[in-house]
């Protein structure tokens, strides 16, 4: 039963040859004098897991192992030189790339040297400092320049027959010494020159991950390693290239730069770059207005990003998660990684690979119904938030806040700046005066809230009612009368009480007792029992002729 992964041509002798045509062919192929100096031109005739099998003219077929193909790709029909190194022990001629000679003389050895071949040896053992190589004489191998860097791998080169150069020769001492290592890193440098050569930007090769970083993978792509980006891996954002990728890994790949030689011939490659772009498909999937859920991935000082799908991410700036102004100082105080949040999509520019997110509009604007919550002349409480030079913000709800003004914080005393009498974080309560829902904006008031002595004087009196007051002063036949501390009225002053412009000195006494008095007296409606001639500073009786409660104005006429 023949072997499915071989040839069919089995390198066994035919029946017919003769046994000194045998021993002829044996003597050949296994003499010190082999074709190891002349190449050959083989066909490939079959390829298997391990191995290509060449016809090189002989009865048997040659045999050369994939590795030293290093990463190249051969198939059936492909031609290519070999040199023939020996027999195996199934027959087939053991076969090489490259041109080598075996000497067999000091001759051949000086000649190998002066040209500097490269000539085949074998390791015959491992000694002090190196190896025992036969290359048809004794020679010594440094273990510096064996390419080896242990001693398992030093024990696994005897018997192994390898390619080397001879660096030293010395016929009359017998004394020579050989380098692997250079053969092997000029023929490394050959086999990735002529890689340099075929492979092409944007075209995809095939590669097996050979290590794993935080920054990225290196992919063997046959002798020569490519990185392959933790950027370049997934559309989607990958914390560490091992929690997609293992080493040993299969994985076509898309070369995406290939450097220069002043450029340290690097490659790059890429993995997404093989998959749909996701933002093709942006435009007809998310518009501005829609309402999507998405994934917390980071936070930034300026704000928060969030995957809406793999490979798409939008931002919601710091500025758009809360209605209320400079509640938030950074993107943590609202939102953590991971965090499922639900935004509304304020802008979509996919040219530029972009997507403005907004989570306070998820929310609802506050502002919106804020005339019907807060309507004008109704009381509120809340915190102030800020204050200013001429006044103080206070939140009402969340997003939305109104200002007091200076002017409008007392009715009592004159106050040059709010923070000689309110601070941050204190719980006040005002007046709505005036809402303008387009410019996000309310006008309280806090001492309109208050009661005055005016407010209680007009809510206990009525028109018709005998009061007392103290005349003022007069200006176009009309005087001010005080009814009380900071209470004002008008009463118009007849020909036949004709005003005084100084006040007596006995009156003196009567003015120093004039609160005590009226607060006596007012409530009451009792004056004084006998009618006088009018005069500024004097105390007497007056109805109320006109009581206006919405203007808060008084009118009188003597009693």
């Amino acid at each position: 039963m023949s072997n499915p992964e071989t040839p069919e041509t089995q390198p066994a002798v035919e029946n017919t040859e003769s046994f000194g045509d045998i021993l002829s062919q044996y003597t050949k192929s296994h003499s010190r004098k082999t074709e190891g100096s002349r190449q050959l031109q083989a066909t490939v005739i079959a390829v298997n897991a391990e191995s290509v099998f060449f016809d090189i003219g002989y009865k048997s077929e040659g045999i050369l192992p994939l590795a030293a193909l290093q990463g190249e790709t051969l198939k059936p029909g492909d031609k290519c030189l070999v040199t023939v190194k020996g027999r195996d022990l199934d027959g087939y001629y053991e076969l090489s790339r490259f041109k080598v000679e075996r000497p067999m003389d000091w001759t051949g050895l000086e000649k190998a040297f002066a040209d500097k071949t490269t000539v085949l040896g074998t390791v015959t053992g491992v000694i002090k400092g190196g190896f025992s190589v036969d290359v048809g004489v004794r020679a010594f191998m440094p273990a510096s320049r064996s390419g080896v860097r242990d001693a398992a791998e030093m024990e696994k080169l005897v018997g192994q027959e390898i390619r080397c150069r001879i660096i030293k020769l010395d016929v009359t001492d017998e004394d020579v010494v050989v380098d692997r290592r250079a053969v092997a890193e000029e023929e490394e440098r050959s086999a990735k020159d002529k890689f340099y050569s075929q492979i092409k930007e944007g075209e995809t090769v095939s590669g097996t991950v050979r290590s794993l970083t935080d920054y990225g993978a290196f992919v063997d792509l046959g002798g020569v390693d490519a990185l392959l980006h933790v950027s370049d891996i997934a559309w989607g954002r990958v914390n560490k290239p091992a929690d997609v990728l293992s080493v040993g890994q299969s994985v076509e790949v898309k070369v995406l730069k290939v450097g220069s030689e002043g450029e340290k011939r690097r490659i790059s490659v890429g993995l997404k770059q093989l998959q749909p772009q996701p933002w093709d498909a942006v435009p007809e999937k998310f518009k501005a207005g829609d309402r999507v859920r998405g994934t917390v991935t980071r936070l930034m000082e300026f704000g928060a990003f969030v995957e809406l799908e793999t490979g798409i991410e939008g931002l919601i700036h710091i500025s758009e998660m809360s209605w209320s102004k400079g509640k938030v100082r950074k993107a943590s105080d609202v939102v953590k990684p991971g965090e499922t949040v639900e935004v509304v999509i304020l802008q979509v520019s996919a040219g530029e690979r972009r997507i403005s997110l907004g989570l306070k509009q998820a929310l609802g604007d506050p502002w919106v119904d804020a005339p019907q919550r807060f309507p004008v002349g109704s009381a509120i409480e809340g915190p102030v938030t800020s204050l200013t030079k001429f006044g103080a913000f206070v939140q009402m709800a969340e997003g939305v806040e109104g200002m007091v003004h200076v002017s409008e914080i007392s009715a009592e005393k004159r106050i040059n700046q709010p923070a000689d009498v309110l601070r941050v974080g204190q719980v006040v309560q005002a007046l709505v005066i005036a809402i303008d829902p387009e410019k996000r904006q309310m006008r309280l008031s806090m001492k309109q809230l208050v009661p005055t002595g005016l407010d209680e004087y007009i809510a206990e009196h009525n028109e018709g009612d005998v009061v007392t007051g103290r005349l003022m002063d007069e200006s176009g036949g009309s005087a001010r009368v005080e009814l009380g501390e900071g209470i004002h009225a008008t009463c118009r002053v007849s020909a036949a009480a004709p005003m005084k412009s100084e006040v007596p000195k006995e009156a003196k006494a009567d003015l120093s007792s004039l609160s005590s008095m009226l607060q006596a007296r007012w409530k009451s409606g009792s004056g004084p029992a006998k009618a006088e001639p009018a005069r500024a500073g004097q105390v007497r009786s007056f109805r109320i002729a006109k009581l206006d409660r919405e203007a808060k104005k008084i009118e009188l006429e003597f009693a």
